[in-house]
């Protein structure tokens, strides 16, 4: 059953595509200034993941998946089709089990809320493997600050360069590097082994890479159990799924995180297969009774449940 489970939740895992350049990172520090205003969208939540309906090209709504560990937004090769969206050029796609070569279509703009993001070329990819119509990735974010409000079953869209209201005082905020657009925090650490950690929307599953086994699992000779998981592409990768002791992230706390351990693509492409790192599912972050996160600003807000 765990493996049937584990297969089903990361079929929407994140695509990224594979950047020309990796842009030089500051520093991270904790940080308690982030907050998200705006008309909160009604979101679907199936098990841990959050689903909120876009408009393509003036037509919708459209069931989208959010998410943060995304370079790229995706969409359904049935509603590319249905749309008469135009062809684009042939991408090479890295998911989470490896690379593959897709079509993009041309998508005009894409409205989320009240926030709308123009021009975007977007992978177009079977329904069947989404889970989704479509998948809402950082390309659409990077100029957004997002809230999932786990509670409410709602996410809040708001654009960035908006002055930000001012907080209350039972949150954490972590101050992230960003590299491809993706928020990695250093202010980290699992069993006193200092990690980075990517948060990522899209992933119901907690994700380690081998350089984290290596440091914690094996020496706790702790006895992993196999699991295959499913990309957005259809491939698959086999993992070891295990459970930490404890993780933490800023001044936070966590226990008994399960966590499957995987040679995983996007490791190597945030440039963290040599570092113990972290790609940190929903299965974490509905722990909080909301996350917010700003791209632009590289913070990641956790709102502590009461």
């Amino acid at each position: 059953m765990i493996l049937l489970v584990i297969a089903a939740a990361l079929a929407a895992t994140p695509p990224v595509l594979e950047p020309a350049v990796v842009p030089k990172i500051p520093p991270a520090v904790i940080d308690d200034s982030l907050e998200v205003a705006g008309a909160p969208l009604a979101a679907d939540q199936v098990k841990s993941r959050m689903f909120i309906a876009v408009d393509v090209d003036g037509h919708g709504p459209f069931r989208f998946l959010v998410d943060s560990g995304a370079d790229r937004s995706v969409v359904g090769s049935g509603l590319a089709e249905s749309l008469a969206l135009p062809p684009g050029r042939v991408v090479r796609l890295q998911g989470m089990a490896g690379a593959s070569r897709v079509a993009t279509v041309k998508v005009g703009s894409l409205k989320l809320g009240g926030s709308t993001i123009p021009d975007i070329a977007a992978p177009a990819l079977p329904e069947r493997y989404l889970g989704a119509q479509g998948i809402v990735g950082i390309d659409a974010l990077v100029d957004q600050r997002l809230m999932l409000d786990f509670d409410k079953k709602t996410i809040t869209v708001q654009d960035a360069r908006r002055p930000e209201p001012v907080v209350g005082g039972d949150e954490v905020v972590v101050v992230a590097r960003r590299r491809n657009g993706q928020l990695i925090l250093t202010a980290a650490s699992v069993g006193g082994v200092p990690i980075y950690a990517v948060i990522d929307t899209g992933s119901e599953i907690t994700m380690g890479n081998l350089a984290l086994e290596a440091r914690v699992v094996a020496a706790r000779r702790a006895v992993p159990h196999p699991v295959v998981l499913t990309s957005v592409t259809g491939q698959t990768l086999t993992a070891n799924l295990a459970m930490l002791p404890n993780i933490k992230i800023g001044g936070l706390d966590l226990s008994g995180v399960n966590v499957a351990f995987a040679d995983a693509p996007p490791f190597r492409l945030f440039g963290l297969e040599k570092s113990p790192a972290l790609l940190i599912g929903t299965d974490v972050l509905e722990a909080f009774r909301r996350v917010a996160l700003d791209f632009r600003g590289r913070r990641v807000r956790f709102t502590l449940r009461r």
